[in-house]
C-alpha cells in the first residue's frame, strides 16, 4: 500500500496551455456509440472537433496517436466514499469510531486520487461517514490544486433519523462519534440549511434502515419528513439522493420528490413502474454486495455458491433492466478498493446489461441525471475529460481496468 501511495504522490500533471492537439485512436466511444478512426481536437480545456483523423491531423500542433486503443469520455463514478476503505482491513465502526477526522481527510485525498487515475474524472461522493465536511475540504484541496483528484459533487455529513444509525450498541450513558448528522420533524430544515452552508452540495439522506426488531431494513423518515427535506433542498438549489432498500422507504423517498436512490434491493415491479413515472434513477451498487458477502460470509466470488443476498441483488438488477428505469453506475467504492471503480461496471454487463448500454450509464447517462453539463460525452463544446482504454471494452468490458491516459479539463494527469 505505501508504494502505491507514493506513486500517486510522485504524479506531476501536464498542462498543455492555448495549443491544440489531435488525439486519435482506433477507437473512440463519444458516450453514446463506438467509432472507428476517429479523433479529436482540443484547445485548451475544450473539445473543439471530433472527427476523421485525416481532416483533424493538419489542424493540430501536437498529435498523440494511441494507436489499437479507444478514446472515451472520462468515466463518471456515481456513488463512492473516499473517506471509507475496505472493512475487510479496517471495520467501518474503527474507521469511524478510532481515526481522527485529520487521518481520514488525508487518506481520503490519496484515495480520490487513485478514482482519477483509473479514468473517473468526476466522483459523486455520498457522505462523510462520521467525518465531518472531510469531503468538502478534500474537493476544495483539488480545485485548488493542492492534490491531483477527480472533479467531486459532495454530500457532507447525510442525514439519518435519530436512534437509527451506527455506531451503535454502547452504553448509552456514552456519546460517541456517529456516521451522519440525526435530525427528525422540523428540525430537519435547519440541517439541510446548515449541510448545505458547510459545502454540501447534494443532500443524502437515509429513508430506510436496519432499524427492525431483528435488525432488518425498515423505513425510519415519514412521507412529511423527507418531503420536508426535499423542498429545503430545492430553495437553494440542491437535490436529494436517498438510501433506499425497502418497498415503503423507496415509495417514500420516490413520492417526496429525491433524483436517486441508492441501492434499492428489494424493489418491485410496482415501485419500479412508481420510479418510472416520477423519473427517479437507481444507482445499485452491486459490487458493494459482493464485498460485503466476502468480507461477512468468507466468500470467495469463484468457486463458492452465492451467497443469498448476492443472488438477490443479481435478481433485482434483472428486474430493473425491464423494468426502464433510469439506471445510473455507482459501485459505493470504498467498501472496495478505490481504484477498482470498474468492477461495479464490469459487473452490471455479466448481470445482463448490453456493453454498451454500460458505457453510455458510466459517461453520458451519468452526466444527465447527474445534472453535468458539458462532460460525459465527446463533442463539440464540451470539457477535456478523456480518457484511453487499453483496448475496446466494447467487446472487452474488463478493459475498462486498463486506462493508460488520464486528461481533466484538458491536463494529462496520465500518461
Amino acid at each position: 500500500m505505501k508504494l502505491r501511495l507514493l506513486t500517486l504522490l510522485l504524479v506531476i500533471p501536464t498542462w498543455i496551455n492555448a495549443q491544440k492537439m489531435v488525439l486519435k485512436a482506433a477507437h473512440l466511444f463519444d458516450g453514446m456509440e463506438m467509432h472507428k478512426d476517429f479523433a479529436l481536437l482540443i484547445e485548451g480545456n475544450t473539445i473543439v472537433e471530433v472527427g476523421d483523423f485525416l481532416s483533424l491531423r493538419p489542424k493540430g500542433d501536437t498529435i498523440l496517436d494511441f494507436g489499437n486503443k479507444t478514446l472515451m469520455p472520462g468515466m463518471i463514478e456515481g456513488h463512492s466514499h473516499v473517506l471509507l476503505y475496505p472493512y475487510d482491513i479496517t471495520s467501518w465502526d474503527d474507521q469511524v469510531l478510532k481515526e481522527s477526522r485529520s487521518l481520514r481527510a488525508i487518506r481520503g485525498a490519496q484515495m480520490a486520487g487513485r478514482q482519477l487515475m483509473a479514468g473517473f474524472t468526476t466522483v459523486r461522493d455520498l457522505g462523510s461517514e462520521g467525518a465531518q465536511y472531510a469531503d468538502v475540504a478534500i474537493k476544495r484541496s483539488i480545485e485548488q490544486g493542492i492534490v491531483p483528484g477527480p472533479r467531486m459533487i459532495v454530500a457532507g455529513r447525510a442525514i439519518v433519523a435519530t436512534g437509527s444509525y451506527g455506531p451503535r450498541g454502547f452504553n448509552p450513558d456514552v456519546t460517541v462519534p456517529l456516521g451522519a448528522q440525526e435530525g427528525d420533524g422540523e428540525h430537519l430544515r435547519t440541517i439541510v440549511r446548515e449541510q448545505i452552508s458547510n459545502g454540501a452540495d447534494v443532500v443524502k439522506v437515509y429513508a430506510d434502515y436496519r432499524t427492525g426488531p431483528h435488525g432488518e431494513p425498515m423505513p425510519t423518515f415519514s412521507l412529511e419528513e423527507l418531503k420536508l427535506i426535499v423542498e429545503t433542498a430545492a430553495s437553494t438549489g440542491r437535490r436529494v439522493v436517498a438510501h433506499a432498500s425497502t418497498v415503503e422507504g423507496m415509495r417514500r423517498a420516490t413520492l417526496a420528490g429525491v433524483y436517486t436512490i441508492e441501492h434499492g434491493t428489494n424493489a418491485t415491479e410496482e415501485i419500479l413502474e412508481l420510479m418510472k413515472e416520477r423519473g427517479v434513477a437507481i444507482c445499485p451498487t452491486l459490487e458493494a454486495t459482493r464485498a460485503i458477502a466476502s468480507y461477512n460470509e468468507d466468500w470467495d466470488g469463484i468457486s463458492m455458491p452465492e451467497p443469498f443476498m448476492v443472488q438477490e441483488k443479481r435478481e433485482m438488477f434483472k428486474k430493473v433492466l425491464k423494468s426502464g428505469v433510469t439506471i445510473i453506475s455507482g459501485g459505493d467504492v470504498g467498501v472496495f478498493p478505490h481504484g477498482e471503480n470498474a468492477r461495479e461496471l464490469v459487473l452490471m454487463a455479466s448481470y445482463g446489461m448490453d456493453n454498451d448500454k454500460v458505457l453510455q450509464t458510466a459517461t453520458s447517462t451519468n452526466a444527465r441525471v447527474l445534472g453535468l453539463e458539458h462532460l460525459g460525452s465527446l463533442k463539440p463544446g464540451f470539457l477535456a475529460d478523456i480518457i484511453v482504454v487499453n483496448g475496446n471494452p466494447m467487446e472487452h468490458i474488463e478493459d475498462l481496468h486498463k486506462v493508460d491516459f488520464v486528461m481533466k479539463d484538458g491536463v494529462i494527469y496520465k500518461s
